[in-house]
C-alpha cells in the first residue's frame, strides 16, 4: 500500500509540472505565431487534454461497452464546464473575450444539444428505443467540420497580443508543449491506476471506482491545466480548453469512432446526465453572455451544481 501511495503522489507531482510547461509551452507558441491564446486553447490544448477520453472511447467500442463510452463523454463534458472552470473561477475570475461569446460558446452548445436530440430517439416516437448509429456519429462530424472551418479562419487572423512575456524559440515551445501533454497524460495514468488500486485494497466497490476515480480520472488533464493557466493569469487558454474538450469529445471522441467502427443500440442512460449536460453548457453562455466573465461566485454554483449531481448519480 504504502508504495502505491508514493506512486500516486508522483503522478500527482509530474502531472501538475506536466500542465505547467505546457500551459507556457501553448502559451509561447501563440505569440511566436501571433495567433490568438484562444485559438491555442481551441486546437493544441484541448485536443491535447481530450487524449485519454478518445482512448477509452476507441477501447470501450472495440470492447462493445457503449455505456462506458456515453458515460466517457456525458460525463467529461458536464465535469469540464461544472468542476474544472467551477475551481479555476476559485483562484481568479475568467476573463471571456466577445469573440467567444459570440462564436465559440454558441458552436459548444448547438453541438450539445445536437448531441442530445441524436441520443434521445424514443422522445420523439415512444415506440423506438434510444440508439446511436454510424448515420449520427457522420451528422456530429459534419457539424465538427464547422468549428474546424472556424478554427482556420482564426488562424488565418493574425493577432498583436498585448502580452509582456518574450516567447520562448519556437523549438523550445513545441517542446514545452509535447513534454507538457505527455508528461500530463503519463501522470493522470499513474494517479488513476494507483487511485484505483488503493481504493480497491481498502474495500471501495467497482461502481463507486467508476464514477468517482475513472470518471474524474480522464478529466484530470483538462483540470490541472485550466486551473494551471487560470494562475498564470492565462484566461483563453483555461476557457479555449474546456470549451475546446467539449467540442471535441462530441465530434471526435464519440463521432469518429462510431463512424468508422459502427453505432450501438439499447442505450441505457438516465435523463438527468442529458439534462445535466445540456443546462451546464446553458449556464457557460449565460453567465459569460452576461458579464464577460465567470465570477467566483457564479464558479461556486458550477461546484454546488456538480456536487448535487454526482450526490444524485453515485446514490440514485
Amino acid at each position: 500500500m504504502l508504495l502505491n501511495i508514493i506512486f500516486l503522489i508522483l503522478g500527482f507531482i509530474i502531472l501538475i509540472k506536466g500542465a505547467d510547461i505546457f500551459v507556457d509551452g501553448a502559451s509561447s507558441i501563440a505569440l511566436n505565431f501571433k495567433v490568438s491564446k484562444m485559438l491555442i486553447g481551441l486546437t493544441i490544448v484541448a485536443f491535447g487534454t481530450s487524449a485519454p477520453e478518445f482512448a477509452v472511447s476507441v477501447k470501450s467500442l472495440l470492447a462493445n461497452s457503449s455505456d462506458i463510452v456515453l458515460g466517457n463523454v456525458i460525463g467529461s463534458n458536464i465535469l469540464n464546464i461544472l468542476l474544472i472552470l467551477g475551481v479555476s473561477a476559485l483562484f481568479h475570475s475568467l476573463t471571456v473575450k466577445n469573440n467567444t461569446v459570440k462564436k465559440e460558446l454558441p458552436i459548444a452548445l448547438l453541438i450539445t444539444i445536437l448531441f442530445a436530440v441524436l441520443l434521445s430517439d424514443n422522445i420523439f416516437n415512444v415506440k423506438d428505443i434510444n440508439r446511436f448509429t454510424r448515420s449520427d456519429g457522420i451528422v456530429l462530424l459534419l457539424f465538427f467540420s464547422v468549428f474546424i472551418y472556424y478554427l482556420i479562419s482564426m488562424m488565418r487572423k493574425k493577432v498583436d497580443e498585448q502580452d509582456d512575456k518574450v516567447p520562448m524559440s519556437l523549438v523550445k515551445s513545441f517542446a514545452f508543449t509535447i513534454l507538457g501533454i505527455i508528461s500530463i497524460i503519463f501522470g493522470s495514468n499513474m494517479v488513476v491506476n494507483h487511485a484505483t488500486i488503493l481504493a480497491r485494497l481498502i474495500g471501495v466497490s467497482e461502481r463507486i471506482i467508476a464514477l468517482t476515480i475513472i470518471a474524474l480520472g480522464t478529466s484530470l488533464p483538462e483540470l490541472v491545466t485550466s486551473v494551471t493557466a487560470t494562475k498564470k493569469g492565462e484566461y483563453d487558454i483555461a476557457i479555449g480548453n474546456v470549451v475546446g474538450s467539449n467540442i471535441f469529445n462530441i465530434g471526435i471522441v464519440i463521432g469518429l469512432p462510431v463512424t468508422i467502427l459502427g453505432g450501438f443500440s439499447h442505450i441505457t442512460f438516465s435523463y438527468i446526465d442529458i439534462i445535466t449536460m445540456i443546462l451546464s453548457a446553458i449556464l457557460l453562455f449565460m453567465f459569460s453572455y452576461n458579464d464577460y466573465k465567470i465570477s467566483k461566485k457564479e464558479g461556486i454554483l458550477f461546484l454546488l451544481l456538480f456536487i448535487g449531481y454526482y450526490a444524485y448519480a453515485i446514490f440514485s
